[in-house]
């Protein structure tokens, strides 16, 4: 199972692209962020064409968030992160799929910092971890996907000191990505890469990408009961370099399915 996550900055801007990947890189599942249209302006039939299925959750002008899927449709559990019933703004999404409990993130950017977006990205960053919490204690196999915009350390981040003042790379920032980890999750990326300079954003300004001047701010979060399971993980860099591209480039994982999983475990037991 090849489960995907793609900020894709305007789902329909971008669809040409979108679509192209899809049909050569095949993942089963792709969590979409930053979809940046209202509910009936998801582009549900082209991707039907292209082979998927999908929920989502749009918002007119920013934000929304998507789960796509290859196979089976994906049943919808949650089109909204608990905790503040005031909150209307389209970041997060949750389906079952195949066997696995998908959560699309979208967290909020929360610049400038300081001030009420900040405070906002580390209001929901502590709802999150409540709910994230409690899907751990569920048991279940469960991947927590998206744009957590966030990058984790400094090797998360091209050298610089540009960035110092930006609310992705901010100590509380940081801090709270780290308890959420900390719960249980695995960082399926850095589990595999732990040491290597690895980016999935290169922002349209100072031809950042030319320069590989990235940050890792996209991260796929394994519950334990899937992180045995996890057998590669990457970065379609390539997506990035294309005509008109989104400023981030989709990042997966491959998951071995249970049965194999199993099998594994029954022949180390002999």
């Amino acid at each position: 199972m090849k489960i995907a996550t793609f900020n894709i900055n305007n789902v329909n801007r971008h669809l040409p692209n979108l679509t192209a990947w899809l049909k050569s890189a095949k993942p089963d599942v792709v969590c979409l962020q930053e979809l940046k249209c209202e509910q009936g302006a998801f582009p549900a039939a082209a991707l039907a064409k292209a082979g998927y299925k999908a929920v989502w959750k749009g918002e007119r002008t920013w934000n929304g968030v998507a789960i796509l899927s290859r196979g089976p449709e994906p049943v919808l559990t949650r089109d909204e992160l608990p905790g503040d019933k005031t909150d209307a703004q389209s970041r997060y999404i949750e389906a079952a799929v195949d066997g696995v409990l998908i959560a699309c993130i979208y967290l909020p950017n929360g610049n400038p910092q300081p001030g009420p977006k900040f405070d906002y990205k580390l209001a929901w960053f502590k709802r999150l971890h409540a709910h994230a919490r409690k899907l751990l204690k569920s048991g279940a196999p469960v991947i927590i996907a998206g744009d957590y915009n966030v990058a984790p350390t400094e090797v998360d981040i091209y050298p610089t000191r540009s960035w110092d003042n930006d609310a992705l790379v901010q100590p509380e920032s940081r801090a709270a990505y780290a308890r959420l980890v900390k719960q249980g999750w695995t960082d399926a990326l850095r589990e595999l890469n732990p040491d290597e300079r690895i980016y999935t954003f290169w922002h349209y300004w100072r031809n950042s990408w030319q320069r590989n001047a990235g940050l890792r701010i996209d991260h796929l979060l394994l519950s334990p009961s899937l992180a045995p399971r996890l057998k590669d993980a990457g970065v379609d860099r390539a997506v990035r370099g294309k005509k008109e591209p989104s400023d981030h480039a989709p990042v997966w994982v491959e998951i071995k399915d249970a049965a194999a999983r199993s099998k594994t475990k029954r022949k180390k037991k002999r």
